[in-house]
């Protein structure tokens, strides 16, 4: 049972909470550090494998170097409607050159906005000599926050409800 998991346990993938996000269309804010060492927050779409959490970005931004020299990243998936529901996630990103159209990156597309965003975006990037990159997090810590039965802290509703009480 995932409700009795402690916040940072890779099993809480297996969270209805962590798969409804890693199934929807809300971006993700993918955290990391900067060439220039200051932190930088990024909303992304992303495409989930089952194993991996995937961002795809064309060759030539300036997240790619900083994040095969620092990268480890924190992920934020969450939703707007009270109560929020939220999936926090840290690990270490692969960064992979990939020639052509990342495939992750027309999955992503296709969840986001049907086959026919990603016909369209297939006809308008795949061209002879595009390169992209493959940014791949294997979570290694992952927390759940549902403001129902799991809240930040890991304590009780009756907990939060007297946060910032002495």
């Amino acid at each position: 049972m995932t409700t009795a998991l402690p916040q940072g346990d890779v099993r809480l993938l297996d969270h209805p909470v962590a798969r409804k996000l890693l199934a929807s269309t809300e971006l993700a804010r993918l955290a990391y550090v900067a060439s220039d060492g200051t932190p930088r927050v990024l909303p992304i779409m992303f495409h989930h494998t089952g194993d991996e959490v995937v961002f795809c970005t064309f060759a030539g931004a300036r997240k790619i170097p900083a994040l095969r020299a620092r990268p480890d990243v924190a992920v934020t998936i969450d939703t707007t409607d009270a109560p929020p529901e939220v999936l926090l996630l840290r690990g270490r990103v692969t960064v992979t050159d990939v020639d052509g159209v990342a495939p992750e990156y027309l999955a992503a597309h296709r969840r986001y906005g049907g086959a026919e965003q990603e016909a369209a975006v297939r006809a308008d990037t795949d061209a002879p000599g595009l390169k992209m990159a493959r940014i791949a997090l294997r979570p290694t810590w992952v927390g759940v926050l549902d403001f129902a039965t799991r809240f930040p802290g890991g304590g009780t509703a009756e907990d939060f409800a007297r946060r910032g009480q002495a």
